[in-house]
This record gives C-alpha cells, sequence and structure tokens, in this order.
C-alpha cells in the first residue's frame, strides 16, 4: 500500500500541476475578472484540503500521547538509564539544537519562500498575525497544561508532550502493576498508526486539490519555487552531514571515515524507501560490525528514534519558516526562537508517526498564527524531502551510537563490512511490536 500511496501522490502532484497550469492558461487574461473566477476554482479544490487538514488535526493528541508514553516506558527502570542514558540524551539535545538551529539559520539565508507571496486566509487576515515580542516566562508557563483534557481537546502538543512525560516515567516507577497501561497504550499505538494510515490515503487527493489550486490561481511560475526550496533543503542535509561525521571524528578518530561504508545500505534503503524505520534492523547491524557493542547499541539507537530525528527537525524549521515565508509573514528572532524551542520538545514525541513532520509543522503553525493550510506548499513534495531526512536520520542515529560507545570506551574490534549475518536483528523494535507492527509503511519515523 505504501509503495502505490507514493505512485499515487506523485501521480496526484502531476495532475494537479497539468490541471492548473491548463486553468490557469484558458482563464487567466490579466482582467480582475478573470483573477476572482480562479480564486473562485481555487476556494473551492481548498474544500479537499481543509478535510485533509482536519483529519491531519484529528490524530495529533492520541499519537503524541501514545507513542511518547510507550516509548519512555519502553526504556525500563529509571535507575538502568544510568551513565549511557544520560550520555545519550545529552548528544541528543546537542544535535536537535544544531539541527534545528541549522534549519532556522539556512532558511533565513537562502529565502526560498520569499516572493511568492501568497495572501493570508481571510480569517487570518482579520484577526491579524501577533507579530509581539517574545515572552520567555509565558512560553514556559504555557507549556504545563492546567488539564490534559483541555490540552488534548485543544491540541495543545507541548503540554500533551508534557503530561505524557510524567506518565511515561510514572509507569517505568511502578513497573509492573503498570504494564496493562503500557499494553492499553501499545495498542493504541497500533490503532492510531492504523488510522493515520486510512488518513494518509487521502493525501493523493490533497495534494491535487492543493497543487491545483496554487497553480490555477498563481501560474506555472510557482514550481520555480518549490526546485529553489528542494535544492536548499539539500544543502542544509548535506551540511548536517558533515557536522555530524565532523564531531564524530572529533571523538572517535580516523575509524569514523570507514562508517559510511558500514551504514552505507542502511542509508541507501532509508533514502529509497523514504523511512528510516525501515533502516533500523540494518542500522543495528552495521553498528555491531562496526564494533559498537550490542548492549550500547540497542538501548541508543531505538532511543534515538525517539528522540534524535535530526533530519525530520532541520526540516520542521525550514519548512515552517518557508510557510511563514511564503505568506509574508516576518517572524521576529525571539518568535524564531520560541518556535524553534517549541520543535526542540514536540519533536520528540513523534516517534513511529507516519508523516509525524507534517503533524508537528501543522500544530506549530498554529501557535504562531501562520495559516495551518501553509502545509500543503510541502505537502506535495514531502515524499521527495522525506528521502533525505530519513537518510539523515540514519546518519544522526549511527553517529550517536559509535559516540556514545566511544565515550564509554567500549568500541570492540571492527569486522567485515560486507559480511551479511545470518540473522537479522529483527526483534530489535522501539515499540517491541511483533512482526514489524510498528514498523510497516515507509512514512514512520520522520
Amino acid at each position: 500500500m505504501a509503495k502505490r500511496l507514493t505512485y499515487y501522490i506523485l501521480g496526484g502532484l502531476v495532475l494537479g500541476i497539468l490541471v492548473g497550469w491548463v486553468l490557469n492558461g484558458t482563464i487567466q487574461d490579466g482582467t480582475p475578472e478573470a483573477t476572482a473566477k480562479l480564486e473562485q476554482i481555487a476556494h473551492y479544490f481548498s474544500i479537499l484540503t481543509t478535510v485533509f487538514l482536519h483529519l491531519i488535526k484529528m490524530i495529533i493528541a492520541p499519537l503524541v500521547l501514545s507513542t511518547l508514553v510507550v516509548g519512555i516506558a519502553h526504556m525500563g527502570d529509571t535507575s538502568a538509564l544510568g551513565r549511557v542514558g544520560i550520555k545519550a540524551v545529552g548528544w541528543f539535545l546537542c544535535a536537535s539544537i544544531v539541527s534545528l538551529t541549522l534549519g532556522l539559520v539556512l532558511v533565513n539565508m537562502l529565502q526560498p519562500g520569499v516572493g511568492v507571496g501568497l495572501p493570508l486566509p481571510p480569517e487570518t487576515a482579520t484577526s491579524g498575525v501577533d507579530r509581539s515580542a517574545f515572552d520567555f516566562a509565558k512560553f514556559v508557563t504555557h507549556i504545563f497544561p492546567e488539564s490534559m483534557i483541555e490540552a488534548m481537546a485543544e491540541n495543545q502538543i507541548l503540554q500533551i508532550v508534557v503530561f505524557s512525560l510524567f506518565l511515561g516515567v510514572a509507569i517505568t516507577a511502578v513497573g509492573e502493576p503498570a504494564r496493562p497501561l503500557v499494553r492499553a497504550m501499545e495498542a493504541l499505538v497500533k490503532v492510531m498508526l492504523q488510522v493515520t494510515d486510512y488518513v494518509m490515503r487521502f493525501a493523493p487527493v490533497a495534494v491535487f486539490a492543493a497543487v491545483t489550486a496554487t497553480i490555477a490561481e498563481r501560474g506555472p511560475g510557482i514550481l520555480g519555487t518549490y526546485g529553489y526550496f528542494m535544492g536548499s533543503f539539500y544543502l542544509g542535509l548535506i551540511l548536517l552531514w558533515v557536522l555530524l561525521l565532523g564531531v564524530c571524528f572529533l571523538i572517535v578518530g580516523k575509524r569514523t571515515r570507514q562508517l559510511m561504508r558500514y551504514i552505507r545500505d542502511p542509508i541507501v534503503l532509508a533514502f529509497s524507501t523514504a523511512s528510516s524505520e525501515a533502516a533500523f534492523p540494518r542500522t543495528l547491524e552495521a553498528l555491531d560490525r562496526f564494533g559498537v557493542p550490542p548492549r550500547i547499541a540497542s538501548f541508543v539507537l531505538p532511543l534515538g528514534y525517539s528522540f534524535n530525528l535530526d533530519g525530520s527537525m532541520m526540516y520542521m524549521t525550514f519548512a515552517a519558516i518557508f510557510i511563514a515565508q511564503a505568506y509574508g509573514i516576518d517572524l521576529t528572532l525571539g518568535q524564531e526562537i520560541a518556535m524553534l524551542l517549541t520543535l526542540m520538545v514536540t519533536s520528540k514525541g513523534i516517534a513511529g508517526v507516519p508523516r509525524a513532520s507534517l503533524v508537528v509543522i501543522t500544530a506549530t503553525l498554529s501557535q504562531f498564527n501562520i495559516p495551518e493550510a501553509g502545509i500543503l506548499l510541502v505537502l506535495a513534495i514531502d515524499h521527495f524531502l522525506d528521502m533525505g531526512r530519513s537518510a539523515t536520520n540514519v546518519v544522526g542515529n549511527a553517529v550517536a551510537s559509535v559516540v556514545v560507545a566511544k565515550w564509554e570506551g567500549n568500541l570492540d574490534p571492527i569486522e567485515p563490512a560486507d559480511i551479511e549475518p545470518p540473522h537479522a536483528p529483527s526483534s530489535h523494535s522501539l515499540l517491541h511490536a511483533p512482526d514489524g507492527e510498528a514498523a510497516k509503511g515507509p512514512d514512520s519515523f520522520r
């Protein structure tokens, strides 16, 4: 289904370009009447995109709650985190800041959305965009929920994350009596992943409608903006790879030069399937041959897939600011820092969520009064962007595992890179789902 969905999305993209181009070329003659007619056509197409946006928002709260709680619960006893856990989380936080900041800096330098000039939706134009200075005290106090029911009803994703952290740690502390709750959350994860799969089947229609409306109203010239946006993003990914491997070289030494050869297959698998989760077992095998002890790799790697999605995090700041630029919204430095901090927290609850980056970006846009419909600007090309960020997630988590093992002084002798192990460690899974149920589909771990 996932492979067909990719083809359908690409088909919707191509068909949307053609239909929008024909509509624009047929109707647009430079007169106000023609412009108004195209706007009306775009408005009717937007009905489909609005439905898709509502479906995306519908799944935000239960997905974040269930995936984050299960991820924390499967870390085991809190004392088991110990020294390795502290070092791993410290690396994850630093890597997250670097990834988010790099995306923020590059999108402001290259400005791929400037000049698009999309009009603000009427309701947003009426209420105005809040450009007030960043209030750190207000931001911090808003993170902590007064009511979990209210937070979920209003899709306050930061507050949901905070509650999930408390609940996950409490479940770990209680231990065996809380196992039924863990199993219930695991079941909720699987159910919500299935719901998300249903929602994503509507994506080709949403892509077609979004692209048709955009091309019809704005003309085919907007395609150049997509090309520039993709090129800018991939430039950022290349720079992020260089930074991660450079720091790894400083810590691990010359052995780092061989790391890319060992994780080459997982990178290609993640890129071609647009899923870093699909490459998880092969990454674990590659790290074992590279010399990372299984006890470290089997702890750091799953933890990294929850808290260290470097490519996805860079994409979130990049895409969010691109959308603001496309609408002509000038965010202050304080607002951009607030967005970075927001994404820093919310990105930790997206493991295993199909199209998770889109879900988190959609939730974040609304918190900064940026039109949520802007997510459809990147939805049409999200698969191509997802390929790059999935491969980057593999690189980031492999580097994290190697660095933590080196800090522990436990890098084993290196083994030949091209040996095919007799048994893949398929039992390793973030959610410990049987038969890879939590790993199905190309859209997870973004």
